[in-house]
């Protein structure tokens, strides 16, 4: 109690301003007030969009004011659950939890023998029962995220080692069998399905995904292929090419951030320093080549020129992960340059630039979708906003976290 109280009156003599109480750590985002201003925007789009409907907001276009929606076999069809399940876990609102289960509901369909399924069930099915459960703790969840799993399992090639990806593409591009880098993010399923009842094989082949990938799909730098496209016969690598990005070898900017959560998530689930040190160096790669305000353009290599549009989307993703990973460190230095770079990342999306407020019902603007296919360029995107609400409830544990620490060294 000593300590505290001479702190104050140092504190007190230099000036609030100069100083700021142990019990108080320093809130550049002030993400209580972030997150209220999330909630508000949540309740203009299911004012917008209707609550009727199992159609999810999807986009909104430059010169647009309104949601565009998709169905439910949309690949980005369970964020806008996980926006609502987050923004419950916010807010403890009775009303959103409601809406947060009837669109979870709405997405049963995916996991049924009549729907095919393909390699973004777990974006599905995790970010909408995954958060579900992880909420309410409803065992039929935890089924359903399973079948989800088990789903996305039949999709593994084990003589390449890895999920594929687009079977159309294996005729319209001669990708015999490919796995593009988006694939990472879902092998969280697998993961968590193992832990849960799924059984080890599930953590073996995501394990085998996290493997493989490290070694063919990414450039001696750390730069990402955006689709490694292997042999089917025997598995060998055959190239790295690109679909969203500039160029085959350049480095794809939301393609790298769904590197850095990948991996940063494998070695949370598997302990392996391989995947740490991986994360680690995918991570330095991006915030190298990041400008000023740290939200990267569309990719790291195109022509930067004065309508070269931005990636709000990669920000949130890079931000949410490099917490995590600063709270995974080994390295108090790296984890301090982490935290500093997601602060960073998260104060510039929580701007006037980049935030909807009064001209779009959207959480952020200014994501950018598929440049080369010339749809969702500069625009607000669901999965933005779902990881960028993501990004602000791991900084609002990471601060209570440190507030509790804080308060234990001073005592």
């Amino acid at each position: 109690m000593k300590s505290k109280l001479s702190l104050l009156l140092i504190c007190i003599s230099l000036g609030w301003e100069s100083c700021t109480p142990p019990s108080k750590p320093a809130d550049p985002i002030e993400v209580d007030r972030q997150l209220a201003y999330c909630d508000t925007q949540i309740r203009k789009t299911l004012e917008s969009i209707g609550q009727n409907s199992c159609l999810m907001p999807r986009s909104i276009d430059t010169r647009q004011k309104t949601w565009n929606t998709c169905d439910i076999y949309d690949w980005t069809s369970g964020f806008w659950p996980g926006i609502l399940w987050y923004d419950y876990e916010a807010t403890g609102d009775t009303a959103i939890r409601s809406q947060a289960t009837r669109y979870t509901e709405c997405l049963r369909p995916l996991i049924t023998p009549l729907h095919k399924g393909d390699h973004d069930i777990g974006f599905q099915i995790f970010c909408s029962f995954g958060n579900a459960y992880r909420l309410t703790e409803k065992e039929e969840y935890r089924d359903i995220i399973l079948k989800g799993a088990r789903k996305l399992a039949r999709l593994y090639n084990p003589k390449v080692g890895t999920i594929l990806s687009w079977p159309g593409m294996v005729k319209e591009m001669g990708w015999p069998h490919n796995t593009i880098m988006d694939n990472m993010m879902n092998l969280e399923i697998l993961f968590w399905a193992s832990r849960n009842g799924g059984g080890k094989e599930l953590y073996d082949i995501a394990v085998n995904h996290a493997t493989v990938t490290m070694k063919h799909a990414f450039r001696n730098d750390g730069g990402n292929y955006h689709v490694a496209v292997y042999d089917t016969l025997d598995g060998h690598f055959i190239k790295g090419v690109t679909n969203q990005g500039y160029g085959d070898s350049t480095l794809w900017a939301r393609g790298q951030a769904w590197a850095i959560y990948g991996y940063t998530m494998v070695y949370r689930e598997t302990k392996d320093k391989t995947f740490l040190r991986f994360a680690e160096k995918l991570a330095n790669l991006y915030l190298q080549r990041l400008p000023d305000d740290y939200i990267p353009y569309w990719d790291f290599d195109a022509p930067h020129t004065a309508d070269c549009p931005k990636d709000a989307s990669a920000a949130a993703i890079t931000s949410s992960a490099l917490i995590e990973l600063s709270s995974l460190e080994d390295n108090e230095e790296a984890a301090r340059k982490y935290r500093q770079a997601a602060v960073k990342m998260l104060e510039t999306l929580s701007s006037a630039q980049y935030q909807g407020r009064e001209q779009k019902p959207a959480l952020i603007m200014h994501s950018t979708g598929n440049y080369p296919g010339g749809y969702e360029i500069d625009a607000a995107i669901n999965y933005a906003d779902y990881y960028y609400l993501q990004a602000l409830l791991r900084y609002r544990k990471m601060m209570a976290e440190d507030s509790q620490q804080t308060g234990k060294t001073s005592d």
